[in-house]
């Protein structure tokens, strides 16, 4: 799980070098002077990124702006909070994360929130601070998740330590959920819809997609 008490500055050297991206070409990317990143990373200055700098770095790695020293959510909706006898309170999110053809994001509010046993996140393997549920719209992902279905998404799980798995993400200004896998190619994936019958992407670079989150668990009515 990716540590976002984590240095933001050590943090961005990282994924630079794992990308093969110098310091020059990522301060002409967002605008700036051919010294802006190399001064923030070795000299600390700015002592914090520029909130609209680090979201066109966070965009352009398709990383969570927690990593660079953003707030941890990724849609606007209060932190979990602890419930009675300890239980942990994840927003539920009026919105739909689509398996299907698209659904765009307009921040909807949380329409309410579900009760979790913080030892049984724990074994998830989910940080409590940075999830949320949402609903499958579409059936692009059937058999594996189905239309109506609520899933539990960690933010926290979204950037460097990619693995292989089912991921809310962000792709042409739409949210959707699909599985990631790595492509063969530095800093390249395929999205993948598990029904056969929708588009699957099978070599995109990293850029094009924004990961919102890891899909660690799924809840759905019994029919």
């Amino acid at each position: 799980m990716t540590d976002f008490d984590d240095d933001p500055r050590a943090a961005l050297d990282r994924l630079l070098q794992e990308r093969g991206i110098d310091y020059a070409q990522l301060s002409a990317r967002i605008g700036r002077n051919p010294a802006y990143i190399q001064q923030y990373i070795k000299r600390g200055s700015p002592r914090r990124l520029a909130e609209e700098d680090r979201a066109r770095i966070a965009a352009y790695l398709g990383v969570a702006e927690a990593l660079l020293g953003g707030p941890v959510r990724r849609v606007a909706a209060p932190v979990p909070q602890r419930g009675g006898g300890d239980m942990v309170l994840v927003p539920k999110l009026a919105i739909g994360a689509s398996a299907g053809a698209g659904a765009s994001i307009d921040g909807e509010p949380v329409e309410g929130a579900v009760a979790f046993d913080p030892r049984w996140l724990r074994d998830l393997g989910a940080d409590p601070r940075a999830l949320s549920i949402i609903r499958v719209s579409g059936d692009s992902m059937a058999p594996t998740l189905g239309d109506g279905d609520d899933i539990l998404v960690d933010g926290s799980d979204a950037a460097t330590l990619l693995r292989d798995g089912i991921y809310v993400l962000r792709m042409d200004d739409a949210l959707m959920v699909k599985r990631v896998a790595r492509a063969p190619g530095e800093g390249r994936i395929s999205v993948i819809s598990d029904n056969p019958h929708y588009r699957s992407w099978d070599d995109l670079p990293m850029t094009a997609v924004q990961l919102v989150g890891r899909v660690v668990w799924t809840g759905r009515r019994v029919r």
